[in-house]
């Protein structure tokens, strides 16, 4: 809430009636009488929403044809704001309950959230003062909290919800998020919609406990170079207790892994593959980040584990799996297990970088270098691999001709018993080593 009436709580009664005066005027004289004007102070604390939501009643009283008297506003926060909503249209109550389940929103969301053809409604529900606009947000209108808990333990309203009313809602404002999302992503990814869509749909999956998680599968996915964590950390989180919990906690756990120890990574990892909760494609990422871990923690038969039950449910990391796999066996000197996966990989499973590196352990430049200049980008690559940097790296960079000196050549060259050979061995005698 901007403009001056942020700056009231605490303030005192002359500075809320003074407020009250400036706000609604006509023939330059305040529309609010100085009866009611004391009555709104006293009950208000100086708290700018009770304020607002009393000017609007006004408004509203007046608007009905009858005069405003200061019994109408004698009375307490939550009873203004009940009598405020029952002020509203049954259209307008429907739509700001089912925007009560968002953290922030738009028309767009807003409209399909309520399950509505058109955003003239919703365009009307912004313009009260129940709503709170930042124009500088991603998702510019918001409810303050005291509202949306409000609106969500109503009782007594004759159209109150039912818990089947509140899932069908809570099921259009996921899918709404979600189809937000898939548009935006196909035009142009952007982290900041997806971390904010992760975080709503996430807490509306795990409060209203959907039939099934849909996008939030794919942005799971999409969210896995983020690094952006969805959550601060907690001493003592629970434990999962829904499939968006597990979700939550893995993508935690990914995301904190490169500022915590490999071994809180897998411990946590572990976690949540124990509830069992996770979806089947999910529960491949937790298996993969987990072996990642163990190989960072040199736990090589525990990364080999895991790394080949995600290769042999041939899901969507199953590729990185066997490039991780390769690396494996060459780190523990199997060479020709290695090698053998090479052309199995193919171009996603970076085969090139996977064969240079083979040929750089065997101290073979000229072989590491022939493998990895397939896998260099061209100049005008606008879409180099991600193992680029890697691949540039192993290639030979132009170097200035060394100025002659005055040594002689001879004392320059090693003699024949000091030769050293820098030929490795070659991949066909790499199949027969043992």
């Amino acid at each position: 809430m901007g403009g001056p009436e942020a700056n009231l709580v605490g303030a005192g009664a002359e500075d809320c009636e003074a407020h009250l005066a400036r706000r609604l005027v006509q023939d330059g004289r305040p529309l609010i009488g100085t009866g009611i004007r004391a009555a709104i102070t006293a009950r208000s604390h100086g708290l700018p929403l009770h304020l607002d939501l009393a000017v609007s009643r006004f408004l509203e009283i007046r608007r009905t044809g009858r005069t405003p008297t200061a019994a109408d506003f004698d009375c307490t926060f939550p009873a203004l704001l009940a009598r405020t909503l029952s002020d509203l249209t049954p259209e307008e109550r429907h739509l700001l309950r089912s925007v009560s389940l968002l953290d922030a929103f738009d028309l767009d969301l807003a409209t399909h959230t309520a399950g509505l053809a058109q955003q003239a409604l919703a365009r009307r529900l912004v313009e009260r003062p129940l709503v709170t606009e930042d124009p500088y947000a991603l998702w510019p209108y918001h409810l303050h909290r005291a509202i949306r808990s409000a609106v969500r333990d109503d009782e007594h309203s004759d159209d109150r919800w039912t818990p089947a009313d509140w899932h069908q809602a809570a099921t259009r404002a996921l899918a709404a998020l979600g189809d937000q999302w898939t548009k935006a992503a196909a035009l142009a990814p952007s982290r900041i919609l997806l971390v904010a869509c992760l975080r709503q749909g996430l807490r509306l999956a795990r409060d209203h406990r959907p039939t099934g998680l849909g996008w939030l599968i794919e942005a799971a996915f999409a969210y896995d170079s983020v690094w952006e964590p969805l959550a601060p950390p907690t001493a003592d989180a629970e434990a999962p207790d829904t499939p968006a919990d597990a979700v939550a906690e893995l993508l935690i756990a990914i995301a904190r892994r490169q500022r915590e120890h490999r071994q809180r990574t897998a411990d946590r990892l572990t976690a949540v593959l124990d509830t069992g909760l996770l979806p089947a494609e999910l529960t491949e990422m937790a298996l993969y980040y987990r072996a990642k871990a163990h190989k960072d923690l040199s736990q090589n038969d525990a990364a080999r584990t895991g790394m080949q039950q995600v290769a042999d449910a041939e899901g969507r990391l199953s590729v990185k799996a066997r490039r991780a796999l390769a690396n494996l066996a060459r780190l523990a000197g199997d060479f020709p297990t290695a090698l053998a996966a090479v052309p199995t990989l193919g171009w996603k499973g970076r085969h090139h970088r996977v064969l240079g590196d083979i040929h750089w352990s065997h101290a073979d430049t000229a072989a590491a270098v022939a493998a990895s200049k397939p896998a260099a980008p061209k100049p005008n690559s606008t879409a180099p691999p991600a193992s680029a940097p890697r691949c540039r790296s192993a290639l030979p960079s132009p170097s200035p001709s060394p100025t002659p000196t005055a040594q002689p050549t001879s004392s320059l060259l090693p003699t024949s018993s000091s030769t050293v050979s820098t030929s490795g061995p070659t991949p066909s005698s790499l199949k027969s080593s043992p």
